[in-house]
């Protein structure tokens, strides 16, 4: 198998806090990855080591068929990285902040600007290179990260939380420039928190919780083979909610006032709840999503506590 990432039992601490705990993974040449899971969840943490950012405690790690630990220099020119915070030079016009990067990897300004305009352009960019950064949006700043990224040509790009805080356009851009990356063979690994955004880019991912893969696969195969295709919510009474469980039967949760019941056929499951007395207004009918997986694979939704 053409492998980018190969981890065996990956483990990284911060004092007594186990952030990565004995990951195990691998990364197909030319797919989008994704690691999937709450905040906190060490997600950060793992990609911090694939970028030769942060060394690991133990396990075995190969990412490009180097060891970052050991290769740190050759791999850096191989990669492209995308941090979660913006790290942009924002006194610096946008067409500077490519050059200025450039030159980290020793390419010629000759090369250098016609690559980065060329770039540019791929982010649709091209019409900002003489603005300062600060007069950009956080979309367009992030969409720059991007370009940079990929000034060195890289065989594989890092992004973790690519579109926090972007709006939903923005988002969709991103996404279009992800997709374009990846059909043009270079490999794309991603962090996120947001399942519709997991959904849309991953050819495959898994979900981390509390530094553990719970699960992986890809994500339609995931949600079906965990909780089926079609799902209705149901509002209800916490003290009827197990009543009208145990009488459907199946995979479900119960969240505060709502009773979520998956199977493969919402029009059956539907039927089956207004049979046992639930009002027909009171149900909701709609597919399963990566929310469901996760909610069903760890008993809670996402978390909101800080990732380090």
């Amino acid at each position: 198998m053409d492998a980018s990432v190969i981890a065996r039992g990956l483990r990284k601490s911060y004092g007594t806090r186990v952030a990565v705990d004995g990951i195990d993974l691998v990364v197909r040449h030319g797919e989008c990855f994704g690691f999937l899971g709450p905040n906190g969840a060490g997600k950060t943490t793992t990609m911090r080591m694939l970028a030769c950012l942060s060394s690991r405690d133990a396990g075995d790690l190969s990412v490009l068929g180097m060891d970052p630990d050991r290769d740190a220099r050759a791999l850096k020119a191989r990669l492209g990285v995308v941090p979660q915070e913006i790290n942009l030079d924002l006194e610096l016009t946008v067409l500077e902040n490519m050059l200025v990067y450039a030159r980290y990897f020793g390419i010629r300004r000759a090369d250098a600007i016609p690559r980065s305009r060329a770039l540019l352009e791929f982010v649709e960019l091209e019409t900002r290179e003489g603005d300062t950064v600060d007069r950009l949006s956080g979309g367009m700043q992030r969409r720059l990260q991007i370009a940079r990224a990929l000034v060195n040509d890289p065989d594989m790009i890092l992004l973790d939380e690519p579109t926090t805080g972007l709006d939903p356009q923005a988002r969709h851009l991103v996404w279009e420039r992800l997709r374009a990356l990846r059909t043009a063979g270079t490999s794309v690994i991603i962090t996120t928190h947001y399942m519709d955004e997991a959904e849309r880019l991953c050819d495959r991912l898994v979900v981390i919780d509390h530094g553990r893969v719970i699960r992986e696969g890809s994500p339609q195969a995931l949600v079906e083979a965990e909780v089926g295709r079609a799902a209705i919510e149901v509002r209800i009474s916490p003290t009827d909610a197990g009543r009208v469980a145990a009488a459907l039967g199946g995979r479900h949760v119960i969240t505060g006032e709502s009773l979520v019941v998956f199977g493969d056929d919402a029009v059956h499951l539907a039927r089956a709840a207004e049979a046992v007395g639930v009002p027909s207004d009171d149900i909701t009918t709609r597919r399963t999503t990566l929310e469901d997986l996760f909610i069903s694979a760890t008993g809670h939704a996402l978390r909101d506590d800080q990732e380090r």
